[in-house]
């Protein structure tokens, strides 16, 4: 597959002729990992997850809810797209309303992995990840609550960049949790993860949370050969398998060799990550998902009074771990349990982030597992618990609103990659792709 590096160099017609055998391959593909065929403009194709607004595309964010609507408005990542000599070309599978963590919850079916044709791709920006990694893609946008690009990323053997909070536009972003959501890069290296990110990042006044200042481009100064101090966290590591615990200290030890100097470091409180992040996240869904009731966007379910309208387009419209999501906000939010668990929720997540700081102030950056497994198989995940749990290396990033990067490492036995993840402090892009270039050198993953 061509690069976005060497896309950009090319024409509009060589382009065209690009997007149709993309869009050939794909279907035949049997990956399920687009879900519509949309272009617009002119311009190298960039797959566009269904959660992010197209002017007169219909966007649906995986559910059955939103069948019917057209986005009547542009997010602010394709109009910088288009401004960069890109264009949004077809629309990727995604868990429903960004709630998974294996695409499986789509309306649309469950995405295949393509290093395993009875793997989940992982989630929820999973079709954006499959795709890249199958050939079908040259790169693609998903969105990042809490780990959405890094673990389909790591699971599909791809680069999967999630910028800091802010750093980055979410107009036009379908809401999911708004203090957590990022829109970042899928790639097929770190090069074009840093293309693609220099091209969507940047203020916006029509975001309120949007970083009011400017940062320099990275791509065009990206320095592979940068000596890092890079912490690692021996806990962590603990809790993963067999595969990844090998693809860890086995990358440890090439980052060594390659002049880098590590040091060990602790966690104290990543136990309450996974709690942490499910009240906030669940709390902020219910709210953001209120506005889904049949009167203004999407399906309307047959009903005899405004009672059961709202009633019957729920219950028929949004997907079983969209509803347990919803259920489980309202009760933290709930008179009597808001102070008891919400409050508490966003007190530790200040813990979380300050400690994620003080490692900082003696490493560059953090390098941990992105998932404790390989990709597992589909419909393995049926248990909830044990689907939020492989995010336990993810959640925290997106508490402390830190910039993260998954970058493969290692395939196992089976051919499943591995991916592991750099952190870096907030608005230090340049250090974390620049770590991640000499990574990516130091571990050659591709040869």
């Amino acid at each position: 597959m061509i690069t976005l590096k060497e896309a950009l160099t090319k024409s509009n017609e060589e382009m065209a002729t690009l997007r149709a055998e993309l869009e050939a391959k794909a279907k035949e593909s049997g990956l399920n990992a687009y879900v519509g065929f949309e272009s617009s403009g002119e311009g190298v194709p960039i797959l566009i997850k269904d959660n992010i607004q197209v002017k007169g595309w219909s966007v649906t964010a995986g559910s059955k809810i939103l069948q019917g609507y057209i986005a009547p408005y542009e997010a602010t990542v394709i109009t910088n797209l288009k401004s960069k000599g890109m264009m949004a070309f077809g629309r990727a599978n995604m868990d429903e309303f960004a709630m998974g963590s294996t695409t499986e919850s789509s309306c649309y079916g469950a995405t295949v992995n393509p290093h395993g044709d009875n793997r989940v791709p992982g989630g929820s920006s999973g079709g954006s990840a499959a795709a890249v990694a199958g050939g079908i893609a040259i790169a693609a946008l998903g969105s990042d609550t809490g780990g959405s690009i890094r673990q389909p990323a790591a699971y599909c053997g791809v680069v999967g960049m999630k910028p800091t909070y802010g750093r980055v536009s979410r107009f036009g972003l379908g809401a999911y949790a708004s203090s957590l959501d990022q829109i970042g890069p899928i790639a097929q290296n770190v090069e074009d993860a840093a293309i693609l990110y220099d091209a969507i990042k940047g203020h916006d006044d029509k975001d309120s949370t949007s970083a009011d200042f400017e940062i320099e481009d990275i791509a065009n100064n990206l320095n592979p050969d940068v000596k890092l101090t890079i912490a690692v966290i021996d806990s962590y590591v603990e809790a993963a398998d067999a595969d990844v615990q090998k693809a860890f200290n086995e990358t440890v030890a090439k980052l060594e060799a390659a002049g880098h100097t590590i040091v060990r470091k602790e966690l104290s409180n990543t136990k309450y990550d996974i709690a942490t992040y499910y009240v906030l996240a669940t709390a902020e869904a219910a709210t953001n998902l209120a506005r889904y009731d049949g009167v203004r966007y999407g399906t309307r379910a047959e009903s005899k009074s405004t009672e059961e309208l709202f009633f019957n387009t729920r219950s028929e419209g949004f997907g079983e771990e969209v509803k347990r999501r919803i259920m489980l906000g309202n009760f933290v939010l709930s008179s009597g349990y808001y102070d008891a668990y919400y409050v508490k929720a966003q007190k530790v997540r200040h813990l979380i982030r300050d400690e994620f700081n003080a490692i900082f102030d003696e490493a560059d950056l953090i390098l941990s597992p992105v998932a404790p497994s390989v990709a597992p198989k589909i419909g393995e995940s049926e248990d909830p618990l044990e689907m939020y749990k492989s995010d336990m290396y993810t959640l925290g990033v997106n508490l402390a609103g830190l910039p993260g990067i998954s970058v493969p490492v290692a395939k196992n036995d089976e051919g499943m990659p591995v991916g592991l993840q750099l952190i870096a402090k907030a608005f230090n892009e340049k250090v974390l792709f620049d770590g991640a270039a000499s990574f990516e050198k130091a571990v050659n993953y591709n040869k």
